[in-house]
């Protein structure tokens, strides 16, 4: 059955226009083809730097939240809640933080990662019954994906989750003045049309990933998670990650491969203890103290011992 209210929305949608720079793409090369997807992709990093300001913000605000205890919940569908589960799953092997600090929710569950369950995005009661059964706190952040900022089952979220005291956030594609979400933190990353009118899977998809990126990894160097450039709180769970960390405490204190195995040994394979270790000349028990009284930042656990 058509949705007349629907269809009028879509029409004045920014992600659902078409775009002129391809109106002829279904007569090119493949190699023209290529071309005009990625002149077109340029433009999305050049939409994300114009958003800088609201994402440092966004970055501030979910560190300050892991402080007290809180955590970031990535709510989404279709392209955008898969991006948010994808960014969640990879924080506890490269940051070593425990699963649920960061959490992504998609319109119809696991299955929705796999397989499209488009019918599960369309109702606002939805989301916000699945925010009341969550276990939101106050000290939580939830932010809200959506390339159109339309999808009701997001929106729906979002809308109880600030009811229920969270921070929200919202990244969307649209342009800042055709928002009507009222959240804390609004990120408008306008990319335009896309290539193939509608497939908010390519640019839009790009800039949210690309948003995501910053924000997570943004809130970890300010949680002390990284150290000059590179990840200490990693955690040892493959070869890769093993050899890695040994690699991390050779490149900061310049020891050799065996040091930095038999330290990271001593630390209980903690790169961070090990830095504290080689650097400040000290044990296992106090690196851990300083590091502790550092609340985990490398640096300032050094001066201290």
């Amino acid at each position: 059955m058509s949705n007349r209210a629907l269809f009028d929305e879509l029409k004045t949608v920014a992600t659902e226009q078409r775009n002129p720079r391809s109106m002829e793409i279904d007569r090119m090369s493949a190699r023209q083809i290529a071309e005009v997807i990625n002149t077109e992709d340029h433009m999305v990093p050049i939409a994300v730097r114009g958003a800088l300001d609201e994402i440092a913000d966004a970055i501030d605000r979910v560190a300050a939240a892991f402080a007290r205890g809180g955590r970031l919940i990535y709510v989404g569908a279709g392209t955008s809640g898969r991006l948010g589960v994808l960014d969640a799953s990879e924080i506890p092997p490269t940051y070593g933080a425990p699963v649920e600090l960061v959490q992504g929710i998609i319109a119809g569950g696991r299955a929705a990662m796999f397989e499209s369950q488009e019918g599960a995005e369309d109702k606002f009661e939805v989301g916000e019954a699945e925010a009341s059964d969550f276990g939101l706190r106050p000290e939580d952040v939830v932010c809200g994906l959506a390339a159109s900022q339309r999808t009701p089952f997001v929106r729906g979220f979002v809308s109880r989750a600030g009811a229920l005291g969270c921070t929200t956030m919202f990244v969307t594609c649209v342009p800042r003045r055709d928002l009507t979400l009222s959240v804390d933190v609004p990120i408008c990353v306008p990319v335009g049309p896309e290539v193939v009118m509608g497939s908010t899977r390519m640019k839009s998809g790009t800039a949210q990933k690309l948003v995501l990126n910053m924000i997570t990894t943004g809130a970890m160097i300010r949680s002390g998670k990284v150290y000059e450039n590179m990840m200490v709180d990693l955690q040892m769970t493959n070869a890769k990650l093993v050899e890695r960390s040994i690699r991390t405490v050779m490149t900061v204190t310049d020891v050799s491969y065996e040091e930095a195995s038999a330290v990271l040994n001593a630390a209980g394979g903690h790169v961070k203890t090990a830095l504290v270790m080689i650097m400040g000349e000290t044990t296992v028990d106090v690196a851990r103290e300083a590091l502790d009284r550092a609340k985990g930042f490398v640096r300032e656990a050094i001066a201290l011992v």
